[in-house]
C-alpha cells in the first residue's frame, strides 16, 4: 500500500482525479518581503515574465530575487488542474502542480537568456519527477514560457546543456518547455522563505556545467 502511495506521486494526474481547488486565491502580502517591490502588480511598463520549475521553490526564488535585473519574484504552482491549491494539497501529488517561481524581470537590465543561464545551472535537470532527495511531480523542472521568443531560447539552451551534461556522462534532460499556465500564488509564508528564514531548507542543486551566457544564447 505504502509503494503504491509513494508511485503515485511520480504520475501527474488527470483533470478527473485531480483535487477540487478553490475560487478564491490564497492571501498573500502585497510587496516583496526582500525589495519592497509589489508581488502581483501593477507593474511598469517595458518589463517582461519568466516562470521557471526547479525542485523546492524556497531555493530557487533566492537565486532569482538575487539576480541583477529581476524586479520581483513570487513562489507558486502551475502546470496542474487544481486551481488555487494550498501546499498539503500540492504535496499530495493529486493537483499535478510543480513548484515554480515567476519572475518580474528588466529586458533592459538582463535577458531571458541569463535566466535561462540561471535556472540550467542550479538545479539538476536530468531526474525526471524528482529533484536531489525530493520525490514527486511537484519537483519536476520545468520552462513555463510567455512567448514564442522565450520557447526558442529555451530550447536552445537546453540542447546545449544536453550536449554537455551528456558527454559528462550525465543523463538525457527531462525538462518540460510548455507555454505559460495559470500560476497560482503559494502562501503567504512561503514568499521569500529563505530571507525570513535564513537557516532554512534550501535543497537546491546544480549541474555543474556553466556555459558562457553568449553561447547559451547562440542560434
Amino acid at each position: 500500500m505504502g509503494t503504491l502511495m509513494f508511485e503515485h506521486k511520480l504520475r501527474i494526474p488527470t483533470a478527473e482525479q485531480a483535487l477540487p481547488g478553490r475560487a478564491e486565491r490564497l492571501p498573500i502580502p502585497s510587496r516583496h518581503f526582500v525589495n519592497g517591490a509589489p508581488l502581483d502588480g501593477p507593474f511598469p511598463p517595458g518589463l517582461e515574465l519568466a516562470m521557471f520549475g526547479m525542485g523546492c521553490f524556497w531555493g530557487a526564488e533566492r537565486k532569482f530575487w538575487q539576480a541583477p535585473g529581476v524586479v520581483s519574484t513570487a513562489a507558486g504552482y502551475a502546470g496542474g488542474h487544481t486551481p488555487n491549491p494550498t501546499y498539503q494539497e500540492v504535496c499530495s501529488g493529486l493537483t499535478g502542480h510543480a513548484e515554480v517561481v515567476r519572475a518580474l524581470f528588466d529586458p533592459a537590465v538582463t535577458s531571458y537568456e541569463t535566466l535561462l543561464k540561471l535556472f540550467w545551472e542550479n538545479h539538476n535537470p536530468t531526474q525526471g519527477m524528482r529533484q536531489g532527495n525530493d520525490v514527486g511531480t511537484q519537483y519536476r523542472s520545468v520552462v513555463f514560457h510567455y512567448s514564442d521568443a522565450q520557447r526558442q531560447a529555451a530550447e536552445v539552451s537546453r540542447d546545449i546543456y544536453e550536449r554537455e551534461l551528456t558527454s559528462a556522462g550525465h543523463g538525457q534532460i527531462t525538462t518540460e518547455i510548455v507555454p505559460a499556465p495559470d500560476f497560482y500564488f503559494a502562501e503567504d509564508y512561503h514568499q521569500q522563505y529563505l530571507a525570513k528564514n535564513p537557516a532554512g531548507y534550501c535543497g537546491l542543486g546544480g549541474t555543474g556545467v556553466d556555459c558562457p551566457v553568449g553561447v547559451v544564447a547562440a542560434p
